[in-house]
Parts: C-alpha cells; structure tokens; sequence
C-alpha cells in the first residue's frame, strides 16, 4: 500500500513529529510506502508529491514547522473536488491518505471520506478546540510561549508603570489565553466564549494597578466586547470563508487607557506561537498520534481521526471531531476569574 501524507492549515509544532511517527511505523512494524503531498490539499489537487522515504524523517521531532508545506487550500475550489482528487490518487498509485489539520482541514477531510476516498485524519490545533481529543499537539508549546512571552512584558510593564493588553490567538475559543493567563499571573483574561465590558476591564486595571502591580491583560484574537457582534477582523477572509481575525489587543489598549489614565501598551504574538521547536510533551503526543493513524489505515478504519483520551490513544468518527468545538467550560473560567484583578 501507498500512504499519502498531507499537512494542511495553519502550521504548528509537532507536525513533522507526526510525520516521523506515521512512517517510522508504516516502515518498520507493516512495509508501507509513503508519499509526502505538498502544501496540503493544494497539493493532493494537483498532484504534487514526491516519494517519502524513512530516511527523510530522521530527528524530525525536534523540528519546528513541517518539511511537507502547508496551505489554506480549500480541495473543492476550482480543480478540485471528489472526482479530480480520486482520479489524481489513482493516477499516483496512492491508496490513502493521512490528513493532519485542524477543524477546516477535517471537515474537508470528512467531506471526502464520505464520498468514497480512504482518509484519516491526525488532529492539529493550536488552539486546542478539536471535540472528542482532550488536548492537541501544538497547544502545550503555543501557551509555554505565550507565557514567556508575558514573562517577558511584565518586567518593562513594572519599569514604566503600564498596563500590558497581551494579544494570542484563539479564533473561536480561548484554550490558549486561559493557560497562559492563569500561568503568567494576568490581572484579566479575556476569551470568546466570556464577553466582557469595558467597564468590567477597566475595573480589574485599576484594582491591579491599585496594589502597585503592572496590570497585564490577555486577550484572545476572536474576544468579542459586551455589546458588539463581532470579533474584531480587518483583513477579509481566508480560502474557507472565515474572517482572518487580529487587532482586538490595539483596540483595547488605547480604550483602557482612555478609562483608567493608565499608560497602556499592546503586544500582539501573532505567529510567534506556531514557530519554533515543540515542547517534549508536543514531540510525544504527536508521535503516538502519527503511529495511530498508520494503524488507522493499515485497519481500514476510514472516515475517522485518532485522539487522546486521558493517556490513552483512540480512534473517533470525524463528526465527533468537527461537529462542535470544544470551548472553555463556565466553570474552568470561573476559576481563573477568581484571581482577576
């Protein structure tokens, strides 16, 4: 059999540990061939693939980023769809196709599972907010950078008696400001699924700078304010018809300082998230997954995607996957807000 490997969406750390793990395994325990597809679905459309070999995945798990490429490609915009992908896989020779990605990826993954082509599906998300998986890789080293980086910002926030408004990314849910909010010891934390006056904001501002501390903001990219609809997005939409979110920390920031007189800066994390190397506990968790999805395949579990569960790794439909995003629970946010202001 002839697996095709593809890595699609946002990049993230620990995709090329998953890579390593899927055909280190697909090698060595079951004589799998494999094929790296470029730029993920772009490149399954077109073709575009080069035989993927275990020598090409040594010490990857250390690596940052993914030695496949990636896209925003959406697989049934112009030449794609069901029918030109099967006819390209058939024309490869390639019988499968392991799709690593996040809740856009795995819904197209799913989409096309359901018309008949051999996909399973490894997930992928910094933001953590996969149903059915207790934690996806990528996450753990998303928010051990964003708490550096809050480290980082509180002592030039004490030297010059501001407030920092940290910006992070979370499009739908706040897994991310929630972990490195309570792990940075912020004053406020501020995610989707909680909506928050700027009364309430400049509020803890001020009890926070009342105690002679530097207050510290932290607010995910998709925070939508107490009275407004939307999540703050000026630069259009991606390839899947999703607003590319960003710039809600430069709104805050000069309102804060307008209500409470406080000098209040922004720094926006942005891709500073994604790059890098993984944390071990990313390296682990993404090469038990990769070995997963190779068992998926050799089994011929189609239509489903590999997760954890405790500690354990299990395999689930792609509905129980993408039909809803796991948010940040009330009562994991009420626990944080006990240490606000």
């Amino acid at each position: 059999m002839k697996i095709g490997i593809l890595t699609s969406g946002g990049d993230c750390p620990g995709l090329n540990a998953v890579i390593r793990g899927a055909v280190l395994k697909g090698v060595r325990i079951y004589g799998q061939h494999f094929a790296g597809i470029r730029d993920g679905w772009r490149g399954l459309v077109e073709g575009d693939v080069f035989d993927l070999e275990q020598r090409d995945v040594r010490g990857l798990s250390k690596v940052g980023g993914t030695i496949l490429g990636t896209s925003r490609t959406n697989p049934f915009d112009g030449n794609g769809g069901t029918e030109s992908i099967k006819a390209t896989l058939a024309r490869l020779d390639i019988d499968a196709v392991i799709a690593i990605g996040g809740e856009g990826t795995l819904t197209a993954a799913r989409r096309l599972s359901d018309e008949g082509l051999n996909i399973v599906g490894v997930p992928k998300t910094i933001d953590n907010d996969l149903s059915a998986t207790d934690y996806t890789f990528g996450f753990d080293t998303a928010v051990s950078i964003a708490t550096e980086a809050i480290d980082r910002l509180r002592t030039t926030a004490e030297s010059h008696h501001r407030c920092m408004v940290v910006e992070v990314m979370g499009r739908h849910v706040g897994w991310i400001a929630l972990h490195a909010g309570m792990a940075s010891g912020a004053h406020a934390i501020l995610i989707p699924e909680q909506p928050a006056s700027l009364d309430q904001i400049s509020e803890w501002v001020h009890e926070a700078n009342d105690r002679g501390r530097a207050p510290v903001v932290v607010v995910a990219e998709g925070f939508i304010p107490a009275g407004h609809e939307h999540p703050h997005a000026e630069r259009g939409l991606d390839t899947f018809g999703r607003p590319r979110l960003g710039g809600i920390g430069e709104q805050l920031a000069p309102e804060i300082e307008a209500r409470t007189g406080i000098e209040t800066r922004c720094a926006t994390l942005g891709h500073l998230q994604r790059g890098g190397v993984p944390t071990a506990y990313d390296r682990i968790l993404a090469t038990r997954l990769g070995m997963a999805a190779i068992d998926s395949v050799v089994g011929g579990v189609w239509g489903t995607m590999v997760a954890l569960n405790g500690t354990e790794i299990v395999h689930v439909p792609f509905a129980d996957a993408t039909d809803v995003l796991k948010t940040v629970p009330q009562h994991r946010y009420d626990e944080a807000a006990i240490l606000f202001g």
